[in-house]
């Protein structure tokens, strides 16, 4: 039996809870410390108790799914509509990058657009949470049994830093606020084909992507697969694992980048929602 995991609670002093069966919203903090990685490499999938506490989630924030996520590995160009958009190849192999865990905030917090910036742009993603550690995996079966599970991933993006200023894209990727995360961490058993996922964000109400992970150029097990063969995966690591059409770096001119005061909700099937206002950093 899959369940909904969540933190809740001010930054930094957030508490595990569970959503139930029936949805309600349940403190998990006498249970468990947090969901963190030793919570997610402990005899997973949980046991969620009967009779835990309600919680009120009138007024309750939502932060990130998981505490102390170790590193963030990105996936670029993974979607062929995405790829064709950007002008650029699809890859043969996958393309990686990191984003610093410190990018994370919650589902529903601000964005900051950065100092500067001309081109911050939305990207919707699947977010695969790695619950066992990974290291040279043989296949992609193998590879699924190494899934904690899945959420939602907004990798906000600054293009001019990202492609303009030199060097690689970690200008581009690591800005304050740059990885809104959640709401919920998913047990891998009750999504039994990523591959099967609808993904959507809205500017503004005005939808922008609308796409499917049956469009991924490399699937979710064969990412993790092919990540472990140049670094170790360990729980509660994060990999965004790319992003369909409807950036606005692939728009006509003038490109409809983000400015403050704009509103972004994201969703897929499934995972749940997310919305945040973008604020001047």
């Amino acid at each position: 039996m899959g369940v909904r995991l969540l933190r809740v609670g001010p930054v930094g002093a957030e508490r595990p809870a569970v959503l139930d069966g029936a949805g309600v919203l349940r403190d998990l903090s006498g249970v468990v410390p947090d969901i963190d990685p030793a919570f997610l490499a402990g005899g997973w999938p949980a046991e969620i108790p009967d009779g835990l506490p309600v919680l009120d989630p009138g007024g309750l924030r939502i932060g990130p799914p998981v505490a102390r996520i170790g590193k963030i590995v990105c996936i670029g160009l993974n979607y062929h509509d995405h790829a064709a958009e950007t002008g650029a190849a699809a890859p043969g192999e996958p393309v990686v990058f990191m984003k610093a865990a410190d990018t994370v905030v919650g589902p529903y917090d601000d964005v900051l657009v950065p100092r500067g910036s001309e081109k911050t742009d939305w990207e919707v993603e699947l977010a695969v949470v790695i619950g066992r550690t990974a290291a040279y995996l043989e296949s992609a079966d193998q590879a699924a049994h190494h899934i904690a599970g899945y959420a939602v991933a907004h990798d906000v993006s600054e293009r001019a830093f990202q492609l303009e200023r030199g060097g690689q894209w970690d200008k581009g990727k690591n800005c304050a606020t740059f990885n809104p995360l959640g709401p919920w961490l998913v047990t891998a058993d009750e999504v039994p084909d990523p591959q099967n996922l609808g993904l959507r964000l809205r500017v503004n109400g005005e939808v922008r992507q609308a796409g499917s992970t049956k469009d991924m150029i490399f699937g979710v097990y064969e990412i993790v697969r092919y990540l472990s063969q140049f670094m170790t995966l360990h729980p509660g690591d994060v990999i965004n694992t790319g992003t369909p059409a409807g950036v606005a770096l692939g728009q006509p001119e003038p490109k409809p980048y983000l400015r403050p005061g704009d509103v972004v909700e994201l969703e897929i099937d499934g995972l749940g929602r997310q919305r945040q206002t973008f604020r001047a950093a």
